[in-house]
């Protein structure tokens, strides 16, 4: 039996006459969601398991959006009913867009309704098929030149200017189709006119004749785009181009408002002059900003699970970015004082906090209550009042191994060397060779015979011999040995006693850090609190 030998993805059943669907060929990861009720938006969601087919377009049973392949012959801009270049705030601003994209040889388009919401679809066709993110990095490099911001909720472009990714796993944003649901053509002066498949071909194949994108022009535009800068430094570039692909994404599951929101909320407040507003955002300004931005994101209304409290939730962003270190880009820092200030309020902290252990430690080893084990001096001096994280920084002040190296830097409390003899181990200094140092511990000799018993037996006190007894004396090498065994025995032993500690420690700030993870990303404000506290610190030291 005949076995492929390559897999091949699986291919959608293609209408050969129907013109209008041959203009989406890309037809994978495509969008989806039911007809929505008549003031809400749809509920998009992704299909990947297979290619969506032109027969179920057709049937019309769901909205159907969809993405950009490796290359495209269209592009689209995308203008929200609520977005600043929308003709209802700004009547020239199609034109000034048109205008902008002359240079790239994009000369007509077709506007339509994109819903029944009233934003609008810009589509310009082109003849010569080209890569799908270069016309994408063209376009926005294009607008942002004449000082459009292109960003959700005013101003997208499609397919949109993502860097090229080598895995190929980078899916383009997906729009809906056009003459779906309160999708229509418009005419010049933006009224609606006949939307048939037809009206809509006869539309598009003029615009294409007028637009002559060259590969050579898009290159030259990309090749700018790669020296365009900000008004801000490379840092701060950075900063915002990474802010900027965390908020692009949206929501893609649950669990994700909290961050999603603290990153809008950050770029809005530091760059939010940069991107058009008038004046840095503060109060108000600033939480209506985040509010408009969020929900204009992929993903709100389907994962977002705070879109009751979100103002309440975007409040709480706005008041800590405000009392944060953080501060709008260009604005004047706080004064340097030269002159020496003393130590900082964190610095007071920690001596504060080292002279309390140091107290307690002191307390407890004047009255024998210090105890050996490492965990049970950690829950005496927890019982002081001294919390567990202080413990943990400032370990060189309780702990047994800190404690007994400093005994051996400084002497105290040394065990002495083991004896070099039989005579030193019972305690008696070895004589010297002299007969003089006979006489001065007041023995007697066997060479004096001139004492008679009873003299002799006067002259005898504790620990004096006549004659002394035989001693065998430990050979050098023998000594040598003993010791070095008992130094290695040492030795090996404190190795493995600060092994353990050192394991014992590590575990513990182990569970410390990961208890301190689980209540940061818990979404309750008490144990985010609580990690705040305790992550505090470290950032300080940072």
């Amino acid at each position: 039996m005949a076995v492929a030998s390559t897999l091949q993805r699986p291919m959608f059943v293609q209408e050969l006459d129907d013109k209008f669907l041959a203009l989406w060929p890309h037809r994978f990861d495509f969008l989806y969601a039911p007809h929505p009720d008549p003031g809400t938006k749809p509920q998009w969601q992704t299909e990947t398991r297979h290619p969506l087919s032109d027969r179920l377009i057709n049937q019309g049973t769901y909205l159907y959006g969809v993405r950009f392949g490796s290359v495209t012959q269209y592009a689209m801009l995308d203008i929200d009913a609520g977005s600043p270049y929308h003709p209802r705030r700004d009547p020239l601003a199609i034109s000034r867009i048109s205008e902008a994209l002359e240079p790239l040889g994009l000369l007509q388009h077709l506007i339509l309704t994109s819903s029944d919401s009233s934003g609008l679809h810009i589509y310009f066709p082109f003849e010569t098929p080209l890569p799908s993110w270069k016309v994408g990095l063209a376009i926005t490099t294009l607008l942002e030149n004449k000082g459009f911001k292109v960003m959700p909720g005013w101003l997208e472009v499609f397919p949109n200017a993502k860097a090229y990714n080598p895995i190929g796993d980078s899916l383009y944003n997906g729009h809906r189709l056009p003459l779906q649901q309160g999708s229509y053509l418009l005419n010049a002066d933006l009224e609606p006119i006949e939307s048939s498949g037809f009206h809509f071909l006869n539309n598009w194949e003029t615009a294409t004749a007028h637009n002559d994108i060259t590969s050579e022009t898009l290159e030259f535009v990309i090749e700018q785009a790669q020296r365009k800068i900000y008004r801000v430094s490379h840092k701060a570039e950075k900063f915002l181009n990474d802010l900027n692909a965390e908020i692009a994404v949206g929501w893609t599951g649950h669990g994700q408002t909290n961050r999603l929101l603290g990153r809008i909320t950050m770029r809005a407040y530091i760059f939010g002059h940069i991107l058009g507003a008038p004046e840095p955002l503060t109060g108000d300004a600033l939480i209506g900003h985040v509010m408009q931005t969020a929900q204009s994101l992929s993903g709100f209304t389907l994962w977002c699970r705070h879109q009751n409290d979100l103002e309440t939730k975007v409040k709480e962003w706005v008041r800590c970015i405000e009392v944060s270190h953080y501060f709008p880009y260009g604005s004047d820092k706080l004064p340097i004082d030269i002159a020496p200030a003393g130590p900082s309020w964190n610095e007071r902290q920690q001596a504060e906090v080292r002279e309390r252990i140091a107290k307690a430690v002191t307390e407890l080893q004047s009255t024998n209550n210090l105890p050996d084990g490492i965990t049970a001096r950690f829950d005496r001096l927890t019982h002081q009042g001294i919390s567990g994280s202080s413990l943990y920084k400032h370990k060189d002040l309780w702990h047994p191994r800190f404690m007994v190296t400093t005994a051996e830097k400084t002497g105290a409390d040394i065990p002495p060397d083991p004896p070099n003899s039989q005579r030193e181990a019972l305690g008696k200094e070895t004589p010297t060779h002299s007969s003089q140092a006979y006489w001065e511990n007041g023995c007697n000799t066997l060479q004096d015979n001139r004492s008679t018993a009873i003299e002799t037996d006067k002259k005898d006190g504790a620990g004096c011999n006549n004659a002394p007894a035989p001693v065998s004396p430990v050979p050098p090498q023998v000594r040598q040995q003993i010791q070095q065994a008992i130094a290695a025995a040492q030795t090996e032993r404190k190795v493995q006693q600060r092994s353990y500690i050192d394991d014992y420690l590590d575990q513990l700030q182990l569970n410390f850090e990961t208890e301190t993870v689980r209540w940061a990303h818990s979404e309750d404000p008490i144990f985010e609190a609580e990690a705040k506290l305790r992550q505090k610190p470290k950032d300080d030291e940072l």
